[in-house]
């Protein structure tokens, strides 16, 4: 397939990865959360899998110049500086500062990606330049998968109706389904169910409903933004930084 979807990172295998460009979606809120740090600043993300792990990668690094932060069940990790919140990602907190992250479902979901061409981390808040380098890797020729983080492991409205809007735009009109599997078909299909407006798949999903209920509603406003955060983040070697990538020919 041409272009791919995968509802969730245990929907694909190392081959599924390999040699594709990859987005990176889980746009409540990893996605979103980095691209609010970088866009304020931030000098990189390193993603880790477990609340142990990012403890000891933080470590490593100068007290001054790294900030923990993540989640688990959508609350804040205790003893680290920051949620999960692209709220929580001001200037004065993250400019200059690595961090080190952790969460339930996004930082998974790019250490899936072992193998791409290149990884790209999109959601609502930078879809413009991401639908574009998309776009750049299909006149290239080269295949795409857009992978979604998924809630526990499964299918996420909310992710899988930004992958649709990714891949509307990266299409640039074509109306042709050559070449896609039935989950890009299907996040197409989502688009044109909900239309341009973000903020109303994100509200109906289960992880919308349920950072409302946590209090984290504010946060869904701030991730269906679109183009809030006009950032291209690149995911390499568990990094995730603004560096220039390489050119897509």
């Amino acid at each position: 397939m041409r272009i791919a979807v995968a509802f969730a990172p245990n929907d694909v295998a190392p081959a599924d990865v390999a040699g594709r460009a990859v987005a990176v979606v889980d746009v409540l809120r990893a996605t979103t959360t980095i691209c609010a740090a970088l866009h304020h600043g931030a000098r990189a993300v390193i993603a880790a899998a477990e609340i142990d792990e990012a403890a000891r990668i933080a470590q490593a690094i100068d007290r001054r110049e790294v900030v923990l932060c993540g989640e688990r069940g959508g609350r804040a990790i205790p003893g680290f500086a920051l949620g999960n919140s692209p709220r929580e990602m001001t200037p004065a907190v993250v400019d200059r500062k690595t961090l080190v992250m952790t969460t339930t479902n996004g930082t998974r979901a790019l250490l899936a990606t072992a193998g791409a061409r290149e990884v790209i981390v999109a959601a609502g808040v930078n879809l413009t330049l991401a639908s574009a380098r998309l776009a750049e890797h299909l006149a290239a020729g080269h295949e795409v998968l857009v992978l979604c983080a998924g809630r526990e492991r499964a299918f996420a409205l909310d992710d899988a109706y930004i992958a649709g809007r990714l891949l509307v735009t990266a299409l640039q009109g074509s109306r042709s389904r050559k070449g896609m599997n039935d989950a890009a078909i299907a996040t197409l299909d989502l688009v044109r169910r909900y239309g341009e407006r973000i903020d109303r798949p994100l509200k109906l999903s289960e992880a919308g409903r349920s950072l409302q209920a946590l209090g984290f509603g504010d946060d869904l406003l701030a991730a269906a933004a679109t183009d809030a955060h006009p950032v291209l983040p690149f995911y390499h070697d568990r990094r995730v930084t603004l560096a220039a990538a390489a050119e897509v020919g």
